[in-house]
């Protein structure tokens, strides 16, 4: 989920529980606060602290509640990971170190140490476009054999290869979640069991109807709705997320609000995107 702002900057703890609500009102089972999409790169650990106590409790078990807790200091997010334990978060989510470029091994010590260091399932997250490195299959298998709590995979290489080596070994109630909304039925037909989504901001309902649809044995209507929100996709990735999903929000009438430095506000000519997107898909 988006981390909301107000006008002087700070995070909007309030709103962000609003958010949280009103996501899981249109078709969500959790939420990842202070992932990339809430600009977790930019936020101070007391704020991000801040948002998992507020949005646990404002959510309660309605849906799962998974902490951004991740980063290339591994010292840093067992310690970061441990304070979200003790606000009641559901899980983690714990990014591939990003910019110092860990070797396989360099990654199984990283996450293994987080994972010893809490009692709470870990998802990894493997997103080789923004670390600058791929968590290889029998690296991420490997590490669920040995540490009980990684419980899963958000998995955004883009390579449908990569995701039927993961899906073909792993064991059973290891969750994979497609980390693109445009791979989110591509990764159903091979054995995904969901998405963690940026799109879901603003067509969740759409999605979930996709998934029902596809469950159902009802492919076809599964990829007529895929295909109709393909723009949609595209269009919310036109600039680098998450600018152009606040900025949807905001036209739709909803929560939105600003960005954080270095995130810099939607160029005039995505907006035209954007919006276009928005009424080809019957959002505005």
């Amino acid at each position: 989920m988006i981390t909301p702002f107000d006008r002087k900057g700070a995070v909007n703890v309030p709103e962000a529980v609003r958010i949280a609500q009103w996501l899981i009102d249109r078709g969500n089972d959790g939420l990842i606060v202070c992932g990339t999409t809430g600009e977790s790169p930019a936020l101070e650990d007391a704020e991000k602290l801040a948002l998992f106590s507020a949005v646990k409790e404002g959510v309660g078990d309605r849906a799962s509640v998974i902490a951004g807790t991740g980063g290339n200091n591994t010292h840093h997010s067992i310690e970061l990971s441990r304070e979200a334990q003790r606000r009641g978060v559901d899980g983690i989510l714990a990014v591939v170190p990003y910019y110092n470029k860990p070797t396989q091994d360099g990654m199984i010590r990283h996450f293994g140490a987080i994972a010893e260091a809490v009692d709470l399932p870990i998802i990894v997250y493997n997103i080789p476009s923004r670390t600058g490195i791929n968590m290889l299959p029998a690296t991420l298998l490997g590490l669920a054999r040995q540490c009980s709590n990684i419980a899963g995979v958000k998995e955004s290489s883009g390579d449908c290869a990569q995701f039927s080596a993961i899906l073909r070994e792993r064991a059973s109630g290891f969750g994979f979640w497609s980390g693109d909304d445009h791979m989110f039925l591509p990764s159903l037909s091979l054995g995904g069991d969901g998405v963690i989504s940026v799109a879901a901001h603003v067509c969740g309902p759409k999605l979930r109807e996709m998934m029902e649809a596809y469950d159902a044995g009802d492919n076809k209507r599964a990829a007529k709705i895929h295909q109709d929100l393909s723009p949609l996709f595209a269009a919310l990735f036109a600039t680098t997320s998450p600018i152009p999903v606040k900025w949807a929000m905001a036209r739709m009438g909803l929560m939105g609000g600003a960005l954080r430095l270095p995130m810099t506000p939607l160029a005039k000519a995505n907006e035209a995107v954007v919006e276009g997107a928005l009424r080809a898909t019957g959002l505005l």
